[in-house]
């Protein structure tokens, strides 16, 4: 079974973390002879090759990445979430709720770190399995295109966040080989993000497996890199190649789309697999997005990050099939409501085995909406909106024009993707954050007020005091 045997990639992470040399300190300056035997040494055949790519993806399901965090401020730094105790894990999603966070949060430097340290996976790898023999050429392709495409997703969410970020391409080998680097334009980030997609299209595979990306994956996410930018034209371009393609639909009803049960169903372009009860050398496969994502007190270590508000609970339509397969209420606890996109493990805590879905169909077809809309294809544009709608048991939007069926679509992306983190950067892909979250604050009566400063997250200090003068901070933290 693939799910059992991806539990055996841990066994080679100790291999790999070694080589992980980004912003190192001065332990970990004394590896790297040790760093550079192992890489010399342990890529040598298209096993140790595979175990590397493997390594590459067992770095996504980190708690700093789709583990936890990633998720966590795509969706609190929104209006639809909220932290239910704002001190609770020292306050680093607390932080995000009321937009005071500061470069010392460890949260702000999970993200960073575990992508870097993504990165130099990725690149490793690139670097070297162009001299590794494979039996079956065409795998060693699809490998490559895997591996550009996870890069692209890496420097996606880091200049979402974070603006202007380091843009590293080869294998760091030494730490010194980093250091005076700076931070390398958003415009160049995303010239990259978009390269590494182009290649990646050209390699990988029609047909998805589990947890890899295929073609379609690279098209869809190519296209919100597009639409993130402004060029709805090309966006439009890849949306309809992978939603006229047949390869992905949508899953008859929103109750069969989360949950160990429904794991990759037919809607899913890419996720991150996550699986309880297995532990390997110390290392687990389950998530504590499960747990964490509760009431506290509801569960063990329930921590109430990313709970929906009411107001947003009180906004689904009474008929919407969503109110009921997406989200619950825990009435003893507070009550509170909770997502159920993620499920609690019995076998203990942060081991919870739902996987996190970061393309799946329903997110294209309401961004190949979008795009058709704002290439003034309205009409075509309500066609899609409506297939989400009637799926969730609704009726077809009454909106028309095209400043209508915009406001349409966008809500209509709160309501099926809530939970998955999205929010947040869809409100900055649409230039509304600054007011939406000021108009918010002003209806609960909070203090907060928002700015442009508070459009991305402050650099780590870690990584400020790893390369000083270099490395410069975000203005206003």
């Amino acid at each position: 079974m693939l799910k059992k045997n991806k539990m055996k990639l841990n066994r080679f992470l100790f291999l790999i973390i070694v080589l992980t040399v980004f912003f190192s300190c001065d332990d970990e300056l004394d590896i790297l002879p040790i760093s550079e035997k192992a890489a010399d040494s342990f890529f040598s055949n298209e096993q140790e090759m595979e175990s590397a790519v493997n390594g590459v993806y067992a770095r996504l399901q980190d708690g700093g990445l789709y583990g936890l965090d990633l998720i966590g401020v795509g969706e609190i730094s929104g209006e639809d979430s909220f932290e239910e105790i704002a001190a609770n894990d020292g306050g680093r999603f607390g932080q995000l709720d009321d937009f005071s966070t500061n470069p010392e949060n460890t949260l702000v430097a999970n993200i960073w770190g575990r992508s870097y340290e993504g990165i130099q996976r990725v690149n490793v790898v690139l670097n070297r399995i162009t001299d590794i023999e494979y039996e079956d050429p065409a795998l060693r392709s699809n490998r490559i295109g895997e591996m550009k495409f996870v890069r692209a997703l890496l420097y996606f969410n880091l200049v979402r966040l974070y603006g202007d970020v380091p843009l590293v391409l080869e294998e760091t080998v030494s730490p010194f080989d980093f250091f005076g680097q700076g931070r390398t334009a958003s415009d160049e980030v995303y010239a990259q993000i978009e390269a590494d997609l182009l290649e990646a299209i050209q390699e990988l595979p029609t047909e998805k497996s589990p947890a890899r990306p295929a073609v379609g994956a690279a098209q869809a996410l190519l296209a919100e890199v597009q639409l993130t930018q402004g060029d709805f034209q090309g966006a439009l371009t890849n949306l309809a190649a992978v939603v006229n393609s047949g390869v992905y639909e949508l899953m008859p009803t929103t109750a069969e789309i989360f949950g160990v049960v429904n794991e990759g169903n037919a809607e899913i372009l890419f996720e991150v697999e996550f699986a309880s009860g297995f532990n390997v050398e110390g290392e687990i496969e389950g998530s504590p997005a499960g747990s964490q994502f509760r009431p506290s007190g509801t569960t063990a270590n329930a921590k109430g990050h990313n709970l929906p508000t009411q107001t947003f609970i009180d906004s689904y339509d009474a008929t919407d099939t969503r109110l009921n397969d997406y989200v619950a209420i825990e009435a003893e606890a507070n009550p509170f409501y909770f997502t159920t996109k993620y499920e609690v493990s019995a076998t203990g805590v942060n081991d919870g085995g739902s996987d996190h879905l970061i393309i799946r169909f329903a997110d294209v077809v309401l961004q190949y909406a979008e795009a058709l809309n704002e290439n003034g294809q309205t009409a075509a544009a309500i066609t899609q909106l409506d297939r989400i709608r009637t799926r969730a048991g609704l009726a077809g939007t009454t909106a028309s024009s095209q400043e209508e069926v915009r406001a349409a679509i966008r809500l209509e992306r709160r309501f099926e993707l809530f939970g998955e983190g999205k929010r947040w950067l869809d409100l900055k892909r649409y230039g509304t954050a600054i007011e939406v979250m000021n108009a918010f604050f002003e209806t609960t009566g909070a203090i907060t007020r928002i700015n442009e400063n508070n459009l991305v997250l402050p650099i780590p200090q870690s990584q400020i005091d790893t390369d000083p003068g270099v490395i410069t901070q975000n203005p206003g933290y």
